[in-house]
């Protein structure tokens, strides 16, 4: 079965079937509805054969449908039928969670997505747990009104750097992962990583959206876990 991956951010929406390796792109912002999306992406995925789609959203999503509208989008979005739309079985995430889940290599993790906003996510042992911690309360405003892309506009580069240090301290000390993956298109922006950090990639999106329709992760990784301690004593 083949695969069809959006992954819609606030300033793009990308997409990447099954056996293809060029994405494909079109601009999203403020005005872009959750109809416009499925019309725009059908159009853009004209050619490919897909018969599955996984959809990465950003903003909360239970039952595979948005919860809340998205705030760097337009309207229309929270609770629409995505699998009515596209006439396919459709899974939707929240799209840190899906980066997260293309970026986890065991244990437990906490992905934090730097770009438009802030997406967060954690796994632990193969379990993803989509979370919401960019509109905590943070100094006078949020956690990610000190480190999205509006903030490193307007501070520069190494105020921002310097909060994005300051909220990866907070949040390691709070949730104890043992890796944190540092996603996100200005990601690349930092230059020392904080510890038990690791920059993550945004192709890391499509292969999580890919993930979804495989075997549960957890039994992927108990696996992995067997094959590399077999080798190890085989040494």
């Amino acid at each position: 079965m083949k695969i069809l991956v959006i992954d819609v951010g606030g300033t793009h929406v990308k997409i990447l079937a099954s056996g293809k390796r060029v994405k494909r792109e079109i601009d999203s912002g403020p005005t872009l509805t959750a109809r416009q999306m499925v019309s725009s992406v059908k159009k853009l995925a004209d050619g490919w054969e897909y018969d599955l789609i996984s959809i990465g959203y950003p903003g909360p999503v239970v039952h595979d449908r948005p919860m809340a509208e998205p705030h760097n989008l337009g309207k229309g979005w929270m609770g629409f039928n995505f699998a009515a739309a596209f006439k396919l079985p459709t899974k939707v995430i929240n799209d840190a969670a899906m980066q997260a889940l293309g970026s986890y290599r065991g244990r437990k993790m906490l992905f934090l997505g730097l770009g438009t906003g802030l997406g967060s996510a954690m796994i632990v042992d193969g379990i993803v747990e989509p979370m919401e911690l960019a509109h905590l309360p943070y100094k006078k405003r949020t956690y990610e009104d000190y480190v999205n892309a509006r903030a490193l506009q307007k501070s520069g580069k190494k105020v921002w750097r310097k909060h994005v240090e300051d909220v990866v301290d907070y949040l390691v000390a709070a949730l104890q992962p043992e890796d944190v993956v540092l996603g996100g298109g200005n990601a690349k922006i930092l230059k020392n990583l904080p510890p038990l950090c690791r920059l993550g990639d945004n192709a890391n999106a499509f292969k999580g959206g890919f993930r979804m329709w495989e075997d549960p992760p957890k039994r992927k990784i108990t696996r992995l876990r067997k094959q590399t301690e077999r080798s190890a004593m085989a040494r």
